[in-house]
C-alpha cells in the first residue's frame, strides 16, 4: 500500500504553487496571452502545463510551507515577479501605440478611434494599427519563445525562497520605460516633422489666399502626406521591436538578479 506523509504532501504541493503562482502571473500581465479576449481558462490551462514542465528542474528549499507567513511571502515574491516581467513587456507595446497616438493626432485622427479590449478603452486608429503590426512582428521575431526563456532563466536569477528583494528592481523598469518611451518618441518623429512642414506650408498658403478654405483643402492633405510619411516607417518597426524586445528581456534579467540580491 502506497502512503504518503504529510510532509511530503506540502514540498509536493509547494514544489508547484510557487512557480505556478509567477508563471500564472507573467501569462495575465503579458501582451498577446493577457488580453481579455483570451478565455482565462486557457491562461490557467497554459500556465498549469509550462508549470508541469518547469517545476521538476527547478531547487526549492525545503521545509516552506505554503500556508505559513514565510510561504504567504515567498508566494507574494513570485507574483510580483511575474508581473515585472510581464508589465515589461506590456512597455513595448505600449510605447509603440503611443508613437500612433501621436502621429493620428497630427494627422488629424484623433477622432478616428476603435475600441481596445485589452486596455479596455477607446484608441486612436493609427495606435490600434500599429499596435496590430506589433503583435504580429512580436510573434514573426518568436517573442513569445524569448519570453519564456526569460521566464525560465528568472528562477536562476531570483530562486524561490531568496531573501527580502531589493526596490532597486523596480528603479531599473522604471528607467528602462522612460528610456522606451523615448525611443518611441524618436519612431514618431519624422512622421511629426513631416505633418509640421505640411501645416507650415497650409499656414502660408493660407496668408497667401484668404479666401481659400483651410479646412477643406488642408485636411485632405494632411491626411495623405501623414499616410505617406507611415508608409514609408513602417518597415523599420520590426527592427525597433525587436530591439525593444530584446532591451526588455535583458531589463527583465537584470531586475530579476537584484530581486534576488545580486
Amino acid at each position: 500500500m502506497i502512503s504518503f506523509t504529510s510532509a511530503q504532501l506540502t514540498a509536493w504541493f509547494a514544489a508547484f504553487i510557487f512557480p505556478l503562482a509567477r508563471i500564472l502571473a507573467l501569462i495575465a500581465s503579458a501582451p498577446i496571452l493577457g488580453n481579455r479576449q483570451v478565455p482565462a481558462r486557457i491562461k490557467v490551462g497554459l500556465a498549469f502545463a509550462i508549470t508541469v514542465i518547469v517545476a521538476p528542474t527547478l531547487d526549492i528549499p525545503a521545509g516552506l510551507d505554503p500556508a505559513s507567513a514565510q510561504g504567504l511571502f515567498i508566494l507574494m515574491q513570485q507574483i510580483v515577479a511575474g508581473l515585472i516581467m510581464g508589465f515589461a513587456l506590456r512597455l513595448v507595446f505600449t510605447a509603440v501605440e503611443m508613437a500612433g497616438d501621436i502621429a493620428g493626432l497630427q494627422m488629424g485622427l484623433g477622432f478616428a478611434s476603435f475600441y481596445d479590449p485589452q486596455n479596455a478603452s477607446f484608441t486612436p486608429i493609427v495606435a490600434q494599427f500599429l499596435g496590430i503590426i506589433a503583435a504580429l512582428v512580436f510573434l514573426a521575431a518568436d517573442g513569445h519563445l524569448y519570453m519564456l526563456a526569460a521566464m525560465y532563466d528568472s528562477f536562476r536569477e531570483f530562486p524561490i525562497g531568496a531573501g527580502v528583494p531589493s526596490a532597486n528592481a523596480f528603479r531599473t523598469i522604471a528607467e528602462w520605460g522612460g528610456s522606451l518611451f523615448n525611443n518611441a518618441l524618436q519612431f514618431a518623429l519624422p512622421l511629426i516633422g513631416a505633418l509640421l512642414i505640411a501645416n507650415l506650408a497650409l499656414g502660408i498658403l493660407t496668408r497667401s489666399a484668404p479666401q481659400l478654405n483651410i479646412f477643406a483643402v488642408g485636411f485632405p492633405i494632411t491626411i495623405a502626406i501623414g499616410f505617406a510619411a507611415l508608409m514609408l516607417t513602417i518597415p523599420y518597426l520590426a527592427p525597433l521591436m525587436e530591439y525593444f524586445t530584446h532591451s526588455a528581456l535583458d531589463s527583465v534579467s537584470r531586475a530579476m538578479q537584484q530581486l534576488g540580491g545580486r
